[in-house]
């Protein structure tokens, strides 16, 4: 009987370091494994904040461009100036919208699959979900100007631009007071939506600094 228990407790003895060694096999399996994804993850997302700050570096450039533009367009409008025609022409540049789509693909598989949890630095965690956050603060930026370009100029040059009038050597924009007003109104969105710009290039910069 002695013998019976001492042979049982063996049989049940191998069998839990069985499952042990089992459960110990499969979490070092998917440590590797997280370990793995979780690089992974981290590397798209370095490439996509790259692609992010050099979509947001080539909009600066733009929006300065635009700015300098509808400033110079101030002054001329409703002037005598002799190349006036020629300078109006700037109208159309500063009509042309900049857009920011920002490459946040793998952010939202993190959030979405519930894999952001792989990023147990908290730290860092933190910083990419505040750096996500701004991009919120730029997208307003940029609606307001896209807005104030369609319901303002856009309407401008539906009811207010004849275009026979070059041929004629005059400026196609019949109300040149009520464009003077609309191109105050667009610098001044467009130096707020240069402001967002910059503050997401320089996001951009400190959590690469981070991912680095």
């Amino acid at each position: 009987m002695k013998k019976k228990l001492i042979y049982a407790f063996g049989e049940i003895l191998i069998v839990i370091v069985g499952i042990s060694i089992a459960f110990s096999m499969n979490k070092c399996a998917d440590n590797s494994k997280n370990a793995v994804q979780k690089k992974q993850y981290l590397a798209n997302l370095e490439q996509d904040i790259n692609e992010d700050k050099k979509q947001l570096e080539t909009n600066l450039e733009q929006i300065n461009e635009k700015i300098a533009i509808s400033a110079s367009l101030i002054p001329v409008l409703g002037s005598n100036d002799p190349q006036k025609q020629t300078k109006l022409r700037g109208v159309y540049t500063v009509a042309r919208l900049t857009s920011f789509t920002p490459k946040d693909f793998t952010y939202q598989a993190l959030v979405n699959s519930g894999d952001l949890k792989l990023i147990d630095n908290f730290e860092l965690k933190k910083a990419i979900e505040k750096h996500y956050a701004k991009y919120k603060a730029i997208a307003k930026a940029y609606e307001r100007q896209e807005t104030i370009n369609k319901d303002y100029l856009g309407n401008y040059f539906i009811y207010n631009t004849d275009y026979d009038l070059i041929r004629e050597g005059k400026s196609p924009f019949k109300d040149e007071k009520l464009l003077k007003n609309i191109m105050q109104s667009i610098r001044g969105s467009f130096i707020i939506k240069k402001e967002a710009t910059e503050l997401g290039i320089k996001s951009c910069d400190s959590i690469l600094e981070v991912l680095e």
